[in-house]
C-alpha cells in the first residue's frame, strides 16, 4: 500500500511538473486566427503584375516568401517571371502569423502548387469529403495539360447550398485563368475545385 502511495504521489507531480513546463501563454483561438489570414489574403486583392509578366513589387515579395525570387535571367530565356498563385497562398499564411506564437507548417516547395495538397486534405472532388471546406482553406485547381493540381487559392466562403465557392487567388484574372495578372476575389464552381486542404 505504502508503495503504491508513493507510486502515485510521484505520477502527480509529474504531471504537475510537465503542466507547469508546457504551460504555454493564452493564444487567440481558431476563428480569430482564421479571420486575420482572411484580413490578411484580402488586403491583396486587387494588386496587379507591372507588366503581366508575373512581375511587380508585391509578386516579388510573395515569391520571396517561398524562397524564390524572380531573375532577369528567367524572365529573358521565358518572356516571364514565375507563376505565384501558390507564393501568394505562402505569404498570406507566413504574413498573418509572423508576430504571433501560432507555428504553422508551410510544406516544403511551397511555391508549387501541388505542395499543398501533400497533407491536411479534407476535400477530393468526388471522392472525400470529411468536412466543410470553409474559410482560409487552401484549393486546388485542377490542370488537365499538365495533369496535376495546377492552381491554388483560398476559400472565402462555400455556402451549403448552391453550385459556387467564394474564393481570393493570385495569379488570377477576371476569368479565372491561372496565368492572371493579380489578385481576385473569385466566384468559382464547385465542380471545379479538385482537392481543398486545411492548414490552420
Amino acid at each position: 500500500m505504502g508503495k503504491t502511495k508513493t507510486l502515485f504521489g510521484l505520477v502527480c507531480l509529474l504531471l504537475v511538473g510537465l503542466t507547469i513546463g508546457y504551460a504555454s501563454p493564452i493564444t487567440k483561438d481558431k476563428k480569430d486566427l482564421i479571420e486575420k489570414v482572411a484580413l490578411t489574403y484580402s488586403s491583396q486583392i486587387g494588386v496587379r503584375e507591372l507588366t503581366n509578366r508575373n512581375d511587380g513589387e508585391k509578386i516579388d515579395m510573395y515569391l520571396a516568401s517561398t524562397g524564390l525570387v524572380n531573375n532577369k535571367a528567367y524572365r529573358a530565356k521565358t518572356g516571364k517571371g514565375y507563376a505565384w498563385c501558390a507564393a501568394f497562398v505562402t505569404w498570406s499564411l507566413k504574413e498573418s502569423f509572423k508576430d504571433t506564437d501560432y507555428q504553422i507548417k508551410i510544406p516544403s516547395g511551397s511555391a508549387w502548387a501541388p505542395s499543398w495538397f501533400t497533407a491536411n486534405v479534407i476535400y477530393i472532388k468526388g471522392k472525400l469529403n470529411k468536412v466543410k471546406p470553409d474559410k482560409t482553406d487552401v484549393i486546388g485547381i485542377w490542370s488537365p495539360t499538365e495533369k496535376r493540381i495546377g492552381h491554388v487559392g483560398f476559400v472565402d466562403a462555400w455556402p451549403d447550398d448552391g453550385d459556387y465557392v467564394i474564393t481570393v487567388e493570385g495569379n488570377t484574372n477576371a476569368a479565372g485563368s491561372r496565368e492572371g495578372d493579380g489578385v481576385y476575389r473569385k466566384r468559382r464552381l464547385k465542380a471545379n475545385i479538385h482537392k481543398v486542404s486545411r492548414w490552420i
